[in-house]
């Protein structure tokens, strides 16, 4: 619908006119479990206040139907006043209150009411996810973050089921008309924004605990804690480990924000087909049930669900009880809880390597972002909703935690927690901009922090930092880092200051990689000449940004990068070993080095690392670097090597350990593509093969599965054997997308359908759908390019924006090569297709225009990759670098 796409300046326009006091919804979702019903009635009765009496407003609420409006005790006709999305109210007064009844409808998509019938039971489940704007697909609301308001929810629903809110639960009473159904009632809330509200209901598993702490005055808090799952994931929920990890975060944030806790109770629900790794609801916590462990997880899956479990509750200060004035500032509340997240792991559990895995796995999915022609400054340009939606992105998170890991080093962790602090205390409750965040660690560290928010929150684009080194004899006598930063927004260079450490790194006489010196040092502007280098031995190993203190990619000088090529499993340092990683594959990826050499870096070193979030993430870059960077008539020899370093290294590995586990998921991922293997992969599932140690479970099994469908080595017999065995919501996916994968154009074509014309697919089974459709070969696929451009715009007008978004992304024809093609990556077809595409739609919305252009990057940077490949000699790095070793 045309306004459901609310713009900043309305948002501001009603934020100036009224002032909300507080909400009382009812929701009645007692028929929820019969899949014939669509919707539920929802009534909300708001209270307000507006600056001018006789103006004019509206209320959002997305439903199947209105029937009532109820505005100062006089009813409004319901077909002169609601409009689409919108109910608009006439003739204010100084004191409103307004009700509205209406049927609102459950969703299949993960935004609104979402409603989940478990394939292993039956039994139906219901959840919320609003962010940014879907609260009015359950309520009537003043949709927008700076209309504060206090919430109380009533839910009718069927007795049996867990019923919870942002609020504690006060009451709970059959009804005399239908003991099958209870009325639910729950505490009002401290005042919020409508997007983090909050209802859970089903027949959910529920555990309970508690959290008590002494606060500086003295003074007890007490919090209750329960947690949620879907009653057939019972078995396998660790309820003691969550709530051990959710007592230690409360003991951390508690003492570090020095402002209590503020929301009552601390719940957290783990639910189906969620759009989003989690939501930080005050009081009740939603996360993807992802986090659930059914099947074998390695152990830096822990530990990214504990970084995520600490990233949501430090959210309850940052975000929920300070809350961004509109989503241009969103960062402040994201870059904030991906900063504390990590901290929060390093501070309060038994991992070592938060600040790894934040290097390895956080900047490098900012790193993407921040070279896509779609970049954004950290602070960034958010004219309405829409895209609001498409900036929960690495920008937003992941570069904007990692510069405020920066501020931290530039004004000091002491004052940075007391500007936080003040920060609260001044703002609690309210809504804020970056000048009041600003004005509070100003304040705190003394400093003026205009020209460093000017740099770096201000401004688009990654520094590249490269050092130039000359030296006589083995000893340095000049080391200038070089700083590239061009902002492809306003095509400038930016050069941003950077607090630096440089490491030296020589060979110990064990035979180790270590760090034998290091100089912190700042870097500014386009040059900087680091003087106190002159004189040092010049090491075999000259680490720019060591212990990654800043954000910038890195690129090794030619005698490190030798180094790094013959000797990677010989550097000690864990953070050592994942920078230089990140440089390897940085390279390329900018197509500065053959993709290949980066393949043969992992299959040579693969094998040492211990790092098991770093080994995942290594092994999933080099796959992509087979099937996107290296050139076609490369790619199989390329892969039949990997693949067979990838099965040695499975039949090798310590069993029952997360490095057999990753070289198994690498074994199943690689097959997709090459068929040498599907004899170790089919006899795994038969139980002929027996890799001991290996959990063959659900998760492993349908990747198997996968695999030899995708090279016609599954029937659909076979795969819905498969489903029977399991029959879960995992389960589904598994068997979506192995089912899509089948070479066959008719499969394909089914696929396509149910994607792009059928509305039956979940948010979930969708993107399984897609996955499986998009493994097949090149034949196949070409058949659907035309059909993607031309369904672009229908599917955009037609879907919800989170389907829509995911149609857009995952069916771009992405996998192109440029063997055969005959002229350069620009002139590539489907490059040409796309900007064709562009050009005819001007006014295409933003955010799907967005979508597009950013395939098109990563289409383009993939065939730029292939071009080096081609042309470049791509000589294992065991030879064309061994003389350089150290």
């Amino acid at each position: 619908m045309s306004n459901q796409n609310l713009r900043r300046d309305e948002a501001a326009t009603r934020s100036a006119l009224i002032t909300t006091h507080s909400y009382d919804v009812s929701l009645d979702v007692r028929r929820a479990a019969d899949p014939n019903v669509a919707g539920y009635t929802s009534r909300s009765e708001i209270t307000f206040s507006a600056s001018e009496p006789g103006a004019s407003t509206f209320l959002d609420f997305i439903s199947g139907e209105v029937q009532s409006v109820v505005l100062n005790g006089k009813g409004l006709p319901v077909a002169d006043i609601a409009d689409g999305s919108r109910i608009r109210l006439d003739n204010l007064r100084a004191e409103n209150q307004v009700t509205v009844t209406g049927t609102a409808l459950y969703s299949t998509s993960g935004e609104g009411m979402h409603r989940f019938f478990d394939p292993a039971d039956g039994q139906c489940y219901l959840y919320t996810q609003y962010e940014p704007a879907d609260a009015r697909r359950v309520f009537a609301n003043f949709e927008q973050p700076d209309l504060k308001a206090e919430f109380t929810f009533h839910v009718l629903a069927p007795s049996e089921w867990q019923v919870a809110s942002n609020g504690s639960e006060t009451g709970r009473s059959p009804l005399t008309s239908d003991p099958t159904t209870s009325r639910w009632d729950f505490a009002p809330t401290k005042p919020m924004s409508t997007y983090i509200t909050t209802v859970l209901a089903g027949p959910y598993f529920k555990a309970e605990d508690s959290w008590s702490g002494t606060l500086a005055d003295g003074t007890a808090l007490d919090v209750p804690l329960a947690l949620y799952c879907r009653a057939s994931m019972a078995a396998s929920f660790d309820a003691a480990a969550l709530f051990a990890l959710t007592r230690n975060g409360l003991d951390f944030f508690n003492t570090l924000f020095d402002f209590p806790y503020p929301w009552g109770k601390y719940d957290q629900a783990f639910v189906p087909e969620y759009n989003l790794g989690a939501m930080e609801n005050p009081g009740l916590v939603t996360f993807t049930e992802s986090y659930v462990f059914t099947s074998r997880a390695a152990d830096s899956q822990y530990q990214a669900r504990a970084n995520t479990l600490l990233h949501e509750m430090a959210h309850m200060w940052f975000g929920d009880l300070v809350t961004m004035r509109w989503w241009d500032d969103l960062w402040l509340k994201e870059s904030f809880a991906d900063y504390m997240g990590t901290l929060g792991v390093d501070r309060t559990t038994d991992w070592d390597t938060a600040w790894v895995n934040f290097a390895n796995n956080r900047k490098a999915w900012a790193y993407v972002q921040d070279q896509l022609p779609t970049t954004h400054p950290i602070v960034a340009d958010i004219p309405d909703l829409e895209a609001a939606k498409q900036n929960f992105d690495g920008i937003t998170y992941a570069k904007g935690a990692s510069v405020l890991k920066q501020l931290v080093a530039y004004v000091g962790f002491e004052a940075f927690i007391a500007g936080s602090r003040r920060y609260f205390k001044d703002h609690a409750y309210g809504n804020t901009t970056l000048a009041e965040l600003l004005a509070a660690l100003g304040a705190a560290s003394g400093r003026d922090l205009g020209e460093w928010a000017r740099q770096w929150l201000q401004t688009s684009g990654i520094s590249t930092l490269s050092s130039e080194i000359e030296d006589h004899n083995g000893v340095l006598d000049a080391v200038t880092i070089v700083q590239d930063a061009n902002d492809p927004i306003t095509g400038r260079q930016e050069p941003r200051p950077h607090r630096l450490r440089i490491g030296f790194y020589d060979v110990d006489d064990a035979g180790a990689l270590v760090r034998h010196d290091s100089v912190e040092t700042d870097v500014s502007g386009a040059r900087t000449v680091l003087a106190g280098l002159a004189g040092k031995q010049r090491p075999a190993l000259l680490l720019v940004n060591d212990d990654d203190l800043s954000y910038a990619k890195v690129r090794l000088d030619a005698r490190s990068e030798a180094t790094v090529r013959s000797s990677l499993d010989r550097l000690i340092d864990p953070m050592a070993r994942a920078l230089c990683w990140t440089a390897l594959w940085d390279s390329a990826r900018d197509a500065v080095t053959p993709a290949s050499l980066y393949v043969d870096a992992v299959m040579r070193f693969g094998r040492a690392e211990t790092g098991i979030g770093v080994l995942l993430n290594v092994l999933g870059n080099a796959s992509t670097a087979i099937e996107r960077y290296v050139p076609r008539t490369q790619r199989d020899a390329v892969r039949s090597e990997f693949l067979t370093v990838a099965a040695t290294g499975l039949l090798d590995a310590e069993p029952g350990s997360d490095q057999q586990l990753a070289w198994a998921r690498t074994v199943a991922a690689t097959s997709r593509y090459d068929a040498s293997r599907l004899d170790l992969i089919r006899g795994v599932l038969d139980g002929s093969t027996v890799v001991q140690g290996l959990a063959v479970d659900a998760e492993l099994r349908w990747s198997f599965w996968h695999a030899l469908a995708a090279n016609g080595q599954a029937s659909a017999e076979q795969l819905n054997e498969e489903l029977a065995r399991d029959n879960t919501a995992a389960g589904k996916s598994g068997h979506a997308t192995a089912m899509a994968a089948r070479p066959d154009a008719a499969v394909k074509e089914a696929a396509w359908h149910a994607a792009v014309h059928g509305t039956e697919l979940s948010n979930q089974l969708l993107s399984a759908t897609i996955a499986g459709f998009s493994t097949g070969p090149a034949d196949l696929l070409g058949a659907f390019i035309d059909r993607y451009f031309e369904c672009l715009t229908p599917v955009w007008s037609g879907r919800s924006i989170e389907i829509a978004s995911r149609i857009v992304r995952g069916l771009y024809p992405a996998g192109q090569d440029l063997d055969g093609f005959g002229g350069t990556p620009a002139t590539h077809a489907v490059i040409v297709r796309t900007d064709n595409w562009l050009a005819e739609h001007p006014d295409a919305p933003r955010a799907l225009r967005r979508i597009i252009i950013e395939q098109r990057s990563h289409l383009l940077r993939a065939l730029a990759a292939q071009a080096v490949n081609a042309t470049s000699a791509s000589t294992p790095a065991s030879t064309n670098t061994a003389s350089a070793a150290p």
